[in-house]
């Protein structure tokens, strides 16, 4: 259906190494810096294919990458052959990046063949998402404390699943958090994504877990959690600076099957069920949306309004003729 990729080098996208390096100095993440490559670099190996200069891109050419995108016989950024089909949400990343890429061509003065509002994002795809039991979250935060051998391992997990459920914060703001962050209240100070701060809040309970794991630790680190070399946690001398988000996601992972919980659960799945949770109790979504940092009201409605337990609720507590008794016919 698409050409065959060309055994010759790439032609790179003219300016994209600028383009980079002004995404650098306006104080992006390295992530994003690196999402943002790795999705221009389809796009190059795309034009590559037929082959095309950027300079010759229409809206025919912006139509055939959907298609492409949309198919299993796309390449990579690493040129490998798409093993399944992307959904809506990432062929919508690479049309944003590509985007993101024209304008900066268009704000620089560079020789633009398409104007970026010429590419539509495709339509998503409407899921249901599911929120985990809250008996399920219940007993995979507390199920380190079973299932650690070693105890300083056991009680630094079972901080880590406590304070995402009583913060909703990111994996990775979990990850970067330091001791000087939270205070004696059990306020902490965030810098998150898009470097937004902002306080999440500790329940008294998950305060206490982080106070045991910290009266074990025999170190004067500044990373609240640490990863320990060996099977000895007392020996700091095989201390590294920080855990990785993909050993607590592992670690996730493996609880829920000791647990025999069918339900898929990840970090963030905690990060939901906080914000679900908190809705179900009568939460304001405004309150919600300040204790999750996001920036749109939009993005925090996807997880209070994802319950069918909040959705009956609030049918059976605003619907007007909720009571049971006939309205007098005058």
């Amino acid at each position: 259906m698409f050409p065959t990729q060309n055994k010759h080098t790439t032609t790179p996208l003219p300016h994209l190494d600028d383009y980079l390096l002004y995404l650098q100095v306006n104080n992006y993440s390295e992530k994003t810096i690196y999402s943002y490559e790795r999705d221009l670099k389809v796009f190059e190996s795309f034009l590559d294919s037929f082959p095309i200069p950027f300079s010759k891109v229409d809206k025919g050419i912006i139509n055939e990458y959907k298609a492409y995108l949309n198919s299993i016989d796309r390449q990579t950024a690493d040129n490998k052959i798409g093993e399944k089909k992307l959904k809506s949400f990432s062929i919508n990343r690479y049309l944003s990046s590509l985007r993101s890429f024209l304008k900066y061509n268009i704000e620089m003065d560079y020789p633009t063949p398409i104007s970026p509002d010429v590419i539509k994002l495709v339509k998503m795809e409407k899921n249901h998402p599911r929120v985990a039991d809250l008996n399920d979250l219940i007993r995979l935060i507390e199920s380190p404390s079973i299932f650690e051998n070693d105890a300083v391992n056991g009680a630094r997990n079972r901080a880590m699943l406590e304070i995402l459920f009583s913060t909703g914060m990111r994996i990775s703001e979990l990850i970067s958090l330091n001791r000087q962050q939270i205070d004696e209240s059990g306020r902490i100070f965030i810098r998150g994504k898009g470097k937004k701060e902002r306080f999440v809040y500790l329940t008294p309970r998950a305060y206490k877990y982080l106070n045991d794991y910290l009266r074990m630790r025999q170190d004067n680190l500044s990373a609240l959690f640490i990863p320990y070399r060996g099977s000895n946690s007392k020996n700091t001398s095989g201390l590294k600076k920080r855990l990785s988000p993909n050993y607590l996601q592992e670690r996730i992972k493996y609880y829920r099957e000791k647990l025999k919980i069918n339900m898929p659960i990840s970090a963030h799945s905690l990060r939901h069920g906080f914000a679900t949770y908190l809705a179900e109790s009568g939460a304001n979504p405004a309150a919600i949306q300040i204790l999750l940092g996001h920036e749109s009201l939009d993005t925090t409605t996807r997880y209070v309004h994802t319950s069918d337990l909040y959705a009956e609720k609030t049918h059976k507590k605003f619907h007007p003729l909720k009571n049971t008794q006939e309205v007098n016919k005058s």
